[in-house]
């Protein structure tokens, strides 16, 4: 959305891919918010990650004082034409302030071209909150904070049934500054409505940018549980766990609805 690279959510581009590329989309791609000029690095990074389609529609400059775009036909043409010579693009179009002339243009230098190869990209897990995190066999090991779980922290349980949520925000906060690249949490205790804890401690992070920056390890023995905190992730989650307990019908059924929300 701007010139930091984020999307109006906050997840920066490899984020974002990560916690939509499950559902195998036709083409990912960027448009509105910035001239064409302007996307050139962000359309090379999600060209050089993306197993689709990319796809480009961008506007013609941002608006000037009397709400007219700058960008000519032309000059659109011109810098789209170098993008396509190194093979970046698949899909094109135009947005904001784009005439049927920059349409025109776009189309013409388009014909000089090959469409982009999608890459052939090494597997890993690859996980995100606002930020990506690749799970790769030089990683000694992957640090999961576990104070952000009412059975492995008596703090943190104390301040979620006394609904000092501030606290245990806090709790959470000073996992990811002591080096934490995932965060468990988990509401399992009798006296508490595990959903409505789950739903609303994650929603509380969610506006907090340091913590949510990483992923979340949703962690419960309850189905219910998990898929209520599935429901507030905007990233790609870890579930901690499903179980065989009740039949592999069952299992499949929960391990498709994980699949589904992304994690």
């Amino acid at each position: 959305v701007d010139a930091s690279g984020r999307t109006l959510s906050g997840q920066t581009l490899a984020a974002f891919y990560h916690s939509v590329r499950h559902v195998k989309p036709l083409a990912i791609g960027l448009n509105c918010a910035l001239g064409a000029d302007d996307l050139i690095p962000y359309i090379k990074e999600l060209s050089d990650i993306c197993q689709c389609y990319v796809s480009i529609h961008p506007n013609a400059g941002l608006p000037n004082e009397l709400g007219e775009y700058d960008h000519s036909p032309e000059h659109m043409a011109g810098i789209l034409d170098g993008m396509l010579g190194k093979g970046h693009i698949n899909i094109l179009g135009g947005c904001c302030g784009t005439t049927p002339d920059h349409i025109a243009a776009m189309a013409a230098v388009s014909n000089k071209h090959s469409a982009r190869i999608i890459p052939n990209i090494e597997r890993h897990t690859r996980l995100a909150g606002l930020e990506a995190l690749t799970l790769t066999p030089d990683l000694n090991f992957i640090n999961v904070g576990e104070r952000t779980n009412v059975t492995g922290s008596l703090k943190f349980k104390r301040l979620i049934k006394e609904n000092k949520l501030q606290e245990a925000l806090e709790v959470a906060q000073e996992q990811v500054d002591n080096g934490a690249q995932i965060i468990d949490i988990n509401m399992d205790d009798a006296l508490l409505n595990g959903e409505q804890a789950m739903t609303k401690f994650l929603r509380l992070i969610a506006g907090e940018g340091d913590i949510s920056a990483v992923p979340v390890m949703i962690d419960s023995s309850k189905w219910d549980v998990i898929e209520a905190g599935l429901k507030c992730v905007q990233g790609k989650a870890v579930v901690n766990s499903i179980s065989m307990k009740e039949g592999e019908d069952a299992f499949r059924k929960n391990a498709r609805a994980c699949l589904s929300y992304g994690a």
